[in-house]
């Protein structure tokens, strides 16, 4: 078993130094890696960040539950507490009638035409906000139709078009990733296979050598995969930094356009999860993309 590790990690050493004798066809292919993996992972923060901006916006959803008259005011204070059990609700804010036309009185400017009235016409009322979790167009249709079924409840609204609408765009743009993500990673193995192919065919006579005395297809393979697992890790590296530089030059002026609108919302970084998945798609794109083409070109080599 160490003899084994020890000659992988020869191997695996033995292919940086061949790479480096090589730094600007390595750099090249790097570099190209590093924008393919960078470009998916800034779109991915841009959705992360565009979520994380609108978060707040969940407590301007609520659902508004109008009682029927003449609910009486204990009555209203019991349906409240009833709604504040369920764990799809978060806040419950309660205004009898007598509390409505007060405010209606200090605000509509029509308090005489309102002492007139020999009644409140105003029901009680109930604004209810959905758990975080929750805030989704199902959920909030389904919170409303649980509300309907009450005995006294009259009218419940609630309006999620522009919840539709935030879901519908946020949903298109993470499609929009996934697609342009697959079609970079169809690149990336496609580069990384035509370095190897090119790599192979300026080694044919050391391959030939290897096999005559004996080599086998996976022992010659070997380092042309360790080849592909560096460029993959040059490349999830490169992605890392290209990500990290242009969060800093956006940072500065998406805090500036923030703070105008009273907020303090700053741009997130990829984080070390986010980074490790980066990486290690680099390393399993360059793998397989030396695999598949180390594979393919190498049996098609026997010593003559």
């Amino acid at each position: 078993m160490i003899a084994w590790l020890t000659r992988h990690a020869q191997t695996f050493v033995g292919s940086l130094g061949r790479l480096s004798q090589h730094s600007l066809a390595t750099l090249m292919t790097t570099l190209v890696i590093g924008i393919a993996l960078a470009l998916p992972a800034c779109l991915h923060l841009l959705v992360t960040n565009a979520q994380r901006a609108v978060g707040g916006w969940n407590r301007a959803i609520s659902i508004s539950v109008y009682l029927k008259r003449p609910t009486s005011a204990d009555e209203a204070r019991r349906i409240a507490d009833r709604m504040r059990q369920r764990r799809d609700i978060a806040e419950v804010e309660l205004v009898t009638a007598d509390d409505a036309l007060k405010t209606f009185r200090n605000d509509s400017g029509f308090g005489a035409a309102i002492d007139a009235l020999n009644e409140n016409p105003l029901p009680h009322a109930i604004v209810l906000r959905p758990a975080p979790t929750y805030a989704t167009p199902q959920h909030l249709s389904d919170i409303a139709a649980d509300l309907r079924k009450l005995p006294s409840v009259d009218v419940v609204q609630l309006d999620t078009a522009w919840v539709e609408r935030l879901d519908a765009i946020l949903d298109a743009i993470r499609r929009g990733i996934l697609l342009a993500g697959g079609l970079l990673a169809v690149g990336i193995l496609v580069i990384v296979g035509n370095t190897i192919r090119l790599d192979i065919q300026n080694r044919r006579a050391e391959i030939e050598v290897t096999k005559l005395v004996g080599g086998s297809d996976a022992f010659v393979r070997r380092p042309f995969l360790y080849s592909g697992v560096w460029y993959g890790i040059g490349g999830g590296l490169l992605a890392w930094v290209v990500t990290a530089v242009v969060l800093a030059l956006l940072r500065e002026p998406v805090a500036r356009i923030a703070g105008l609108y009273g907020s303090g919302f700053e741009l997130a970084g990829l984080g070390l999860e986010a980074g490790s998945v980066l990486l290690g798609s680099g390393v399993v794109l360059g793998w397989l993309g030396s695999y598949v083409a180390a594979t393919r070109h190498l049996r098609q080599i026997e010593p003559t």
